[in-house]
């Protein structure tokens, strides 16, 4: 089986990273994209993180009766920070007849020489950008295979809900209904 791994903190999920998930399994050769929960990314302040066991119930929610996504804890059982490599190198050992590809916005692709091990990565793991605004010059990594993609982006970020969830605003139809629902019933975000 082919597999998409679409890591992030899912810092709440959103309709956007839905919308990419969805758009790349259906207009490429993958069978599966799995929404890696990261507990703690390494370039990324933490203080602003829902507990990563939420974040993953609020990503079961959102793919609720799609089997063609499935939500991913694997990074809850490694050591934190979350290592990309580190999270490759588990799965593969783990589920050896599986290919893995990883799935990514062409503003984290600028920033992979700042990953641990991204030369292993780019050898071992094929890699679908789909373009962000504003990073459009992708660089170029002799040997690897990179696809690009021009999924449709929705102008929604996790900072914005959360701002919005702080301010008393609403978050509906940024979110799915049943991640609004969880969000407001356990008071996330405020």
């Amino acid at each position: 089986m082919k597999i998409g791994l679409y890591f992030g903190s899912f810092n709440p999920i959103h309709h956007g990273h839905l919308i990419i998930a969805n758009y790349i399994l259906q207009n490429s050769d993958l069978d599966q994209v799995w929404f890696v929960v990261s507990p703690q990314n390494p370039l990324k302040p933490s203080i602003t993180l829902l507990n990563e066991y939420h974040r993953l119930y609020l990503v079961k929610a959102a793919i609720e009766g799609d089997n063609d996504l499935k939500a991913s804890d694997i990074e809850f059982k490694l050591p934190k920070p979350s290592y990309t490599a580190d999270t490759l190198a588990y799965l593969s050992e783990k589920y050896p007849s599986n290919h893995f590809v990883i799935i990514m916005g062409s503003d984290s692709f600028q920033n992979l020489p700042k990953w641990k091990n991204y030369t292993s990565i780019l050898q071992n793991y094929p890699v679908y950008v789909y373009k962000r605004s504003g990073h459009d010059q992708l660089p170029e990594f002799p040997g690897s295979v990179v696809r690009v993609w021009d999924a449709p982006l929705l102008p929604i970020s996790a900072t914005q809900i959360r701002k919005n969830i702080k301010d008393g605003k609403s978050i509906r139809y940024l979110v799915p209904e049943a991640v609004r629902e969880e969000i407001e019933r356990n008071g996330y975000y405020r």
